[in-house]
Formats: structure tokens, C-alpha cells, sequence
């Protein structure tokens, strides 16, 4: 393994965990036992979005009512986080067998100005033919990136302007089937850890 590579693990680690703790409340709590903020006890995580999914349909969180979701941020021309998560991911589905029928797997892009419907189509179906794909305009993402605390930002690459990168929140939220989140994951959880939560609820 590269040292750009591990350097990019790293970094995409560092950001979900630094996520984790300013949105979770039981890892602000563990981590960081003495802050002063108060802690509800509820995850502020999700909420109403409207984007266009990989077939160029326009959709709405209410599409997706009544399944568990697996949502997870990130762009196509990723190199590592988000093929680490959307395998871990396709893997668990997998494992589920017929229950995975209860799961609407959600990959959304922070790249909206190259991810079209049409490439997040070809990029998601080579992982999992069940997930869907969703980007939007610049504001769209945006908004559904704040309702989720995701972060993300463009990378320049000086040497060839179009091959920017993008620096991203890694986790995996899971929602259950009124909009509502339940709980998360990282690339780095096991197939069997992430199976058995699963399990436990489906």
C-alpha cells in the first residue's frame, strides 16, 4: 500500500471521527467526558432532501419511506474511502440475503459539478445493483450535506485543474424506516459487525 494511499485513509478517518464526536452525543460523551455541551441523548441527523437519482429522476426522502436507509456521502473519482464503503456496504446487503430487500442503500455525491445521473449510475451498479445513486445542483447537495453534518471540500490539484479531489465525511448513516436516524458506521466496521446491527433491526 501506497503512503498517498494510507495518507488519504487517514485523513478520511480523522474527518468521520471528528464528525462523530460533534454529531453523535454517546461518542461526544465517551471521547470527550468533560465538555460542557449538553447532551440530548438524540443524534440531529437527517432530514428532508430533494435530488436527482441515477436514472434522472427527481426524488424526495418520503421515496424512500418505509425502508431502512444506508446513506453514505461521496464522489466517483474517489480513490479510496468511498470504494472502501460502498464494498462494505454491498458486502453486507449480501449477507443479508432476502432482508437486504428492506434496505434502500443511498450513495450521494459531493461532486455534483462531475457526478452526473449517468456516471453515478455506471459507478454505483459496479458495486451493488440495488444502489441508488443521488446528486443535484451545487445547493442541493449543500443542503442534504447540512442536514446530514456532513463535510466536504474541493482539493485543488494545480497541475490538472479537472482532476480536483474532494475531502469528505466518511460515514455510513443508518435510518430507519420513518426518516430517522439509528445509527452509523465507517469503512473500517466489519462485514459480520454491520450485518449483525442489521440484523438485529430488519
Amino acid at each position: 500500500m501506497s503512503a498517498k494511499l494510507i495518507l488519504s485513509i487517514v485523513a478520511g478517518l480523522i474527518v468521520g471521527i471528528a464528525a462523530a464526536i460533534a454529531v453523535f452525543p454517546e461518542a461526544r460523551q465517551k471521547l470527550l467526558p468533560f465538555s460542557n455541551s449538553e447532551v440530548s441523548g438524540k443524534a440531529l441527523v437527517g432530514g428532508p432532501f430533494a435530488l436527482v437519482d441515477d436514472a434522472g429522476k427527481r426524488v424526495t426522502d418520503k421515496d424512500y419511506r418505509g425502508r431502512y436507509m444506508l446513506v453514505f456521502f461521496g464522489f466517483t473519482s474517489c480513490p479510496d474511502i468511498c470504494p472502501a464503503g460502498l464494498q462494505l456496504i454491498s458486502a453486507v446487503l449480501d449477507k443479508l440475503g432476502p432482508k437486504a430487500n428492506r434496505v434502500t442503500p443511498i450513495f450521494v455525491s459531493v461532486d455534483p459539478e462531475r457526478d452526473t445521473p449517468q456516471k453515478l449510475a455506471a459507478y454505483v451498479k459496479n458495486f451493488n445493483p440495488h444502489l441508488v445513486g443521488l446528486t443535484g445542483t451545487p445547493e442541493e447537495i449543500a443542503a442534504v450535506a447540512k442536514a446530514y453534518k456532513v463535510f466536504y471540500q474541493k482539493v485543488p490539484n494545480e497541475s490538472a485543474p479537472a482532476d480536483y479531489g474532494m475531502d469528505h465525511t466518511s460515514i455510513i448513516y443508518l435510518m430507519d424506516p420513518n426518516g430517522e436516524f439509528v445509527t452509523h458506521f465507517t469503512p473500517t466496521t466489519t462485514v459480520d459487525a454491520m450485518t449483525a446491527k442489521l440484523e438485529k433491526l430488519l
